[in-house]
């Protein structure tokens, strides 16, 4: 099983950065794909970007590409969601998940998920 508890979300002006992190218990960390999902006030939780077992393989959605990039380190149990050149529509609570499933964009396919942190982003 695995815990996990994000962190860094805030408030920002279009065009600002953020840095989130998601910190993970358990040993087993290294064997899950990791990923971001994000829901906007009266929408439907959506996916943002996952990051394979090692961190070699990257995958986002096309609303951030080239914007946000996900990192981890499986030293540190770690996950990271670098948020670049933020726009108002990037507003949402971002959740972090885990997933035993290789590939998966969707919730279906996360088993563990944090407590989501805020990021709004203001014009």
């Amino acid at each position: 099983q695995v815990q996990l508890v994000e962190s860094g979300g805030g408030l920002v002006q279009a065009g600002d950065s953020l840095r989130l992190s998601c910190a993970a218990s358990g040993h087993t960390f290294s064997t899950y794909v990791m990923g971001w999902f994000r829901q906007a006030p009266g929408k439907e939780r959506e996916f943002v970007a996952r990051i394979s077992w090692r961190g070699r393989t990257t995958y986002y959605a096309d609303s951030v590409k080239g914007r946000f990039t996900i990192s981890r380190d499986n030293t540190k149990n770690t996950v990271h969601l670098q948020m670049n050149s933020l726009k108002p529509e990037d507003t949402a609570v971002y959740y972090c998940a885990a997933s035993p499933l290789v590939g998966s964009t969707s919730e279906g396919g996360y088993a563990y998920w944090g407590q989501g942190t805020q990021v709004t982003v203001s014009s």
